[in-house]
């Protein structure tokens, strides 16, 4: 369950309240029965691996648009090589 932290308007008690997110924010301050307010800080994510910046899935073209499949090839046919001549002079 996420820690929130609060401070009160009136007063200035800050304090912390571990809650599930579907419990109603705390409004009323313990010390003074001020009004409290959530404080929001710097949330610490660090995106590691690859696929989380706009160069990893970049092919070698620099162009925005997606990348068009090759053209299919029709298939080789199996055909002898035509046979090396052979001089004898």
């Amino acid at each position: 369950m996420p820690t929130y932290q609060y401070a009160c308007t009136e007063c200035g008690h800050q304090l912390e309240a571990v809650q599930s997110f579907s419990d109603d924010a705390l409004t009323v301050c313990p010390e003074c029965a001020g009004k409290l307010r959530k404080l929001f800080g710097a949330v610490g994510v660090v995106f590691k691996g690859s696929g989380f910046y706009r160069t990893d899935s970049r092919g070698s073209s620099s162009s925005s648009s997606p990348a068009s499949p090759a053209p299919k090839q029709p298939a080789k046919k199996d055909t002898p090589a035509p046979a090396a001549s052979a001089s004898t002079s």
